[in-house]
Formats: C-alpha cells, structure tokens, sequence
C-alpha cells in the first residue's frame, strides 16, 4: 500500500476530543475545589452535589465556548492540541455538548439555591463566557479570572444553609489564584495569540513581567489562605506554605505548560489549607 493510498491516522475517541475541546484539566481541576469546599463547608450531600455539578457543567461550556470562538484562528497558527482545528471533532458535536452542559448547569445551579445560582451562572460561568467574547484580547483580560476564582468559595457557601457569603480572605485568596492563574496560563500562548490579534494584559505587559506578577499574586493567595482563619496557624500550615513557595518559584522560571501547572497545584494547596481551616 502506497502512502498516497494509506487510510488516515484515526483522530483520538470522541468522548476524549470532547473533554479535550472542554479544557478538560483546568475544568476537572475547579471542580476537585469546589467539590472540596463543598464537603468540608458542611452542605447537605445533595447540596454538595448539586452545587459541584453545576460548576462543573458551567465550566464545560467555558472551554467548549472558547475552542468553537477560537477555531479559525487555532487553524491560521496551526494548534494540534485542538481537536475542533486538526478536525477530529466536528463543531457540531461541541454545539450540542455545550447546549445541554448549560442548560444543565442552570438546572442544577437552581437546585442549589438561587442565591448560590445567581452568583456562578453570572460571575463564574458568566465570567469565564466574557472572556472568551472579548475581554480576553483587552488590558482588562485578567478580570474574568479573578472574578470567577474569587466567587467560588461563595458559589458554594451560598448553597449552604442558612446561606452566605465567603470570609473576604478567602474571597481574596480566591481572587488572587485567578489573576496569577490567568498570567501563567497565557504565556505559552503568548506568539500564537499576538499573530492572531489577541493582546490581553500579559501581551502588553511582557513575558517577564508577567512571571513575576504571577508568583506575587500565588504567594500572597498562600499567605492569606494560611494566616487568614482565626487563631495561630499549625505547623503543618507553615509546611504548606513553604511547598507553596517551591511551586510558585517554578511558576516563575517554568517553562510551557510548567507554570499553570504549578499554579493549580497552588490551587489545591491553598483550598486544602482553606478547607481543614
């Protein structure tokens, strides 16, 4: 068989191509958080579920929305890691994936609670959705993620009963992963995105500048994660934060995917902190 004649290399199964399209690390990773957060803030077990369910499938959407708005210009700079540009997956596919994703996002965000519904489906699902129609090619790129991170402790303890809001320093903590997760995720991007038009804050800052913002703002989540809660912090919590202080210096000088990496381990680090705290 001749090589003009040899059948295509087949395309990875759908069900991967769509968790793949779904940003499916990062999302798998918010949800690990607020499932976390969720059982130790003390909901009932359905509560908890519905309310990690809802992140979830609010999540889905975020990266399916991204990868079909993304698609010609994931083509023009050549993405393999896309499976919507290499054509694996049909758009289609990811059409109807994120229609029933939303519409079970809102379903289960309901059965939370309408308080804790109305703050994901408007500043952590809607924060994610704004930056992928615009937000993400503009100086205020860094917005939706701090948004989104700083409100998911709410999401959840507004699911709770009776409801309310977050501590503000976990609020903060929260916050702050956001904005250093933001900076660290872009910056393998950085080339592809300014051929394709693309200049959030990281672009017209600088890839150094960048790194160094980015391990301020996970130092600082550490710090408030840890000193934060009432009373002494245990010895166990300085360990942490120390192991923080490693990762967020691979952060800095990581190279590729390295330093997002590195931040969502800072990530599930501070919310173990927050959450035996």
């Amino acid at each position: 068989m001749t090589a003009d004649t040899a059948p295509a290399r087949p395309g990875p199964p759908r069900a991967l191509a769509l968790l793949a399209a779904a940003h499916g690390g990062p999302a798998l990773a918010v949800t690990a958080v607020t499932g976390l957060l969720a059982l130790r803030g003390g909901l009932h077990p359905l509560d908890a579920a519905a309310v990690t369910a809802a992140v979830s499938t609010g999540q889905l959407t975020i990266g399916w929305g991204n990868d079909l708005l993304d698609l010609a210009r994931d083509r023009a700079v050549g993405r393999p890691d896309k499976p919507l540009a290499v054509g694996t997956l049909p758009a289609g596919w990811v059409v109807r994936a994120l229609v029933v994703a939303a519409l079970a996002s809102l379903v289960l965000s309901v059965l939370a609670g309408w308080r804790s519904a109305l703050v994901n489906v408007v500043l952590a699902t809607g924060a994610g959705h704004a930056y992928n129609v615009g937000l993400k090619a503009t100086p205020w790129s860094w917005v939706p993620y701090t948004c989104g991170f700083g409100v998911l402790p709410s999401v959840v303890t507004l699911a709770a009963s009776p409801p309310h809001w977050a501590p503000w320093w976990m609020t903060a903590a929260g916050a702050a992963l956001g904005f250093g997760a933001h900076l660290l995720n872009v910056l393998p991007d950085l080339a592809d995105d300014e051929a394709t038009g693309v200049r959030g804050l990281p672009h017209r800052i600088g890839e150094r500048p960048s790194r160094v913002l980015a391990a301020l703002l996970l130092t600082a989540a550490s710090v408030l994660a840890v000193t934060g809660p009432a009373g002494s912090p245990p010895a166990w919590a300085w360990t942490a934060l120390a192991l923080v202080t490693v990762f967020a210096v691979l952060s800095w000088f990581g190279r590729g995917r390295a330093p997002f990496r590195a931040a969502v381990t800072i990530a599930l680090l501070d919310v173990a902190l927050l959450t035996v705290a």
